[in-house]
């Protein structure tokens, strides 16, 4: 099972940007999904979250400014963030709760983390 993260860049403030996620493997169950941001200097926090049942969860810093969404279909989540100001300046990183099915055919839970996509805000 991997998860790839994409997205990041350079952006004014005000401006938006997109984050994507996408999780790879056979035979997998995927139940939460989410984002974290790790800024320099700080410890890791969460960003948002979002369940299988499509419930979601933010972070008092980017509520109303950011939106979690998912793809079942393509095992992707998505962060759209908006209104972005230089706080927000941090690495990304996607997790997810996922249960897949082993080489040796037995089944195996577990968060996976992608490996972080930078997201730089200039004031």
């Amino acid at each position: 099972v991997q998860l790839q993260a994409f997205g990041g860049g350079l952006v004014q403030t005000g401006g938006s940007l997109t984050l994507s996620c996408a999780a790879s493997g056979s035979s997998m169950v995927i139940l939460d999904m989410g984002w974290y941001r790790q800024a320099p200097g700080k410890q890791r926090e969460l960003v948002a979250t979002i369940s299988s049942g499509g419930e979601t969860h933010y972070a008092d810093s980017v509520k109303a400014r950011f939106t979690i969404s998912r793809d079942k279909s393509k095992s992707s989540v998505y962060l759209h963030m908006n209104n972005l100001k230089p706080e927000d300046t941090a690495v990304y990183y996607c997790k997810a709760d996922i249960t897949y099915r082993s080489v040796s055919d037995e089944w195996v839970a577990g968060y996976h983390w992608g490996q972080g996509t930078l997201v730089t805000v200039s004031s």
